[in-house]
């Protein structure tokens, strides 16, 4: 299964416990082995290998135990910026995000806004 926009978090969830499982099994570890060398219990290691909810510090020290940590740079980039926002930042780190206004159509006729 590939990961796309239109799957489902359950679904998404599901995948990724079994791809872990998958890479724990290609290292002949037991649940109980990874979860130790993670740090989480066996049934946290279970939970998410059958793609159920849990904290995403345990996911990172599993992705850790596999050796699959530096793997969420494919999954979180860092963000490039755009040569104007650069000129325009001169340097400043961005800390909130600017909200768009909409502007009226130049040529449409004013209205209070509440005609159907």
């Amino acid at each position: 299964m590939k990961f796309h926009d239109d799957i489902s978090d359950d679904a998404t969830l599901e995948e990724l416990g079994n791809r872990m499982a998958q890479y724990r099994l290609n290292r002949n570890l037991t649940q109980g082995a990874l979860a130790k060398e993670a740090g989480v219990s066996k049934r946290t290691l279970h939970r998410v290998e059958h793609g159920e909810s849990t904290h995403v510090i345990n996911t990172i020290r599993i992705l850790r135990a596999l050796h699959l940590l530096g793997n969420l740079e494919a999954l979180i980039p860092e963000p490039a910026i755009s040569p104007i926002q650069q000129v325009k930042m001169q340097g400043k780190e961005r800390k909130r995000a600017s909200s768009r206004s909409e502007k009226p159509e130049k040529n449409a006729p004013w209205s209070w806004g509440d005609e159907e």
